[in-house]
């Protein structure tokens, strides 16, 4: 237990100089307002540097800053709609695969103490419907980011199988919100991204995964052996 407790040493470390330094006031859309001409600048400059730059910080600072979808339009703002995508993309899903190896080989008692009521009906959704599951609470940008990953780590799910279903699950949020970071002017904040409509779509992607499955396994019970 000691040893993976001293595991988080360093990324205690790196939390406490993040804000010791105050660096938490420049992850807001006013910050980057401000700063936006600065990092274009930096981009055009050094553009791989800048891209290392922001996948490192997106898969580190998620685990601990609910701030996904803040660094998402981030993604659209400085890269543009198709790089920012694709950048995105894999950034979300190393900061998620991160997170969830920290719950399953770190953190497991205490995410087990926060999360254990959920963690029932969380594996019971596995068991039944397997990626299927995951890919639907992807597909909802409702369900926290840091959540879904942490309860994920204590489930049977093998680690190859989160990372596809995550990368793919959260394409449709990631597309929203690039796409409203390539309009950065035009966002004040995070709620004016999604709409109630919007919401309401995604939410409605997020059930069919499971909606189809469960159609599948009827028409499979229908025709019966021969299928």
């Amino acid at each position: 237990m000691m040893k993976r407790l001293a595991l988080l040493i360093p990324l205690a470390a790196l939390i406490l100089a993040f804000f010791a330094l105050g660096l938490h006031h420049h992850l807001t859309l006013e910050a980057f307002h401000a700063s936006h001409d600065r990092f274009d600048a930096w981009y055009a400059q050094e553009p791989l540097l800048v891209i290392g730059g922001y996948v490192a910080v997106f898969a580190v600072i998620t685990l601990f800053l609910p701030i996904a979808a803040l660094m998402t339009v981030i993604g659209g703002a400085l890269f543009g709609f198709w790089k920012g995508v694709l950048i995105a993309s894999f950034a979300a899903a190393l900061g998620g695969t991160l997170a969830f190896w920290l719950s399953r080989f770190v953190l497991h008692d205490i995410v087990q103490r926060h999360f254990g009521e959920r963690l029932a009906a969380v594996n019971a959704g596995v068991a039944k419907d397997g990626a299927f599951y995951l890919f639907s609470m992807r597909l909802v940008p409702v369900i926290p980011f840091f959540m879904i990953n942490m309860v994920m780590g204590l489930t049977p799910m093998r680690t190859l199988t989160f990372y596809w279903v995550t990368q793919l699950g959260m394409l449709a949020g990631i597309l929203v919100y690039v796409t409203a970071g390539t309009q950065l002017a035009e966002v004040e904040h995070l709620s004016d991204i999604l709409s109630p409509g919007l919401l309401g779509s995604l939410v409605l992607l997020g059930l069919f995964p499971l909606l189809a499955k469960k159609a599948l396994g009827l028409i499979r019970r229908r025709l019966g052996p021969a299928a």
